[in-house]
């Protein structure tokens, strides 16, 4: 499914889609093409990318080939989905102790919705971080890895 939706290559795609898009919300999906949950994931972000065109610029991101950025947001469970806004990194309280990215495919179509809305408007107002919308019970649950501790 993610032949529907934009694929950024290499840094230099990256940063030039968090900079220069402006007033909606950036949606960048970790991940790779042939895992089975990115792929439950990019058919969730293809199926809302035309409802939200508005709101979100939704695009894929290929660990493999953004090294910089896989160890920057430290992603090392995939798919990881991170947002932004007017090239502003945006963080959302999932009730989790990372604030700086969903990992794991939404549950639903609406999960995803919902949560692009409140970070949409949350950014409009100025905040940095929003409070998910998303039931506690639809966020999947795991455990950070601290790498070289």
């Amino acid at each position: 499914m993610s032949l529907f939706l934009p694929k950024l290559t290499c840094k230099k795609d990256i940063d030039e889609v968090i900079k220069c898009v402006a007033e909606k919300v950036v949606v960048l999906r970790f991940g790779r093409d042939e895992d089975s949950v990115c792929l439950q994931l990019d058919e969730i972000l293809s199926k809302t990318a035309h409802d939200l065109s508005n709101m979100a610029s939704i695009y894929i991101v290929d660990v493999d080939k953004a090294p910089i950025y896989t160890r920057y947001f430290d992603i090392s469970y995939i798919p990881s989905t991170v947002f932004f806004f007017n090239g502003q990194h945006m963080k959302v309280d999932y009730g989790s102790p990372d604030h700086t990215k969903f990992v794991g495919s939404f549950k639903t179509k609406q999960d995803f919705m919902d949560l692009i809305e409140v970070i949409y408007r949350g950014a409009m107002r100025g905040k940095m971080i929003v409070q998910s919308p998303i039931d506690p019970q639809n966020i999947p649950k795991y455990d950070l890895l601290y790498h070289g501790i």
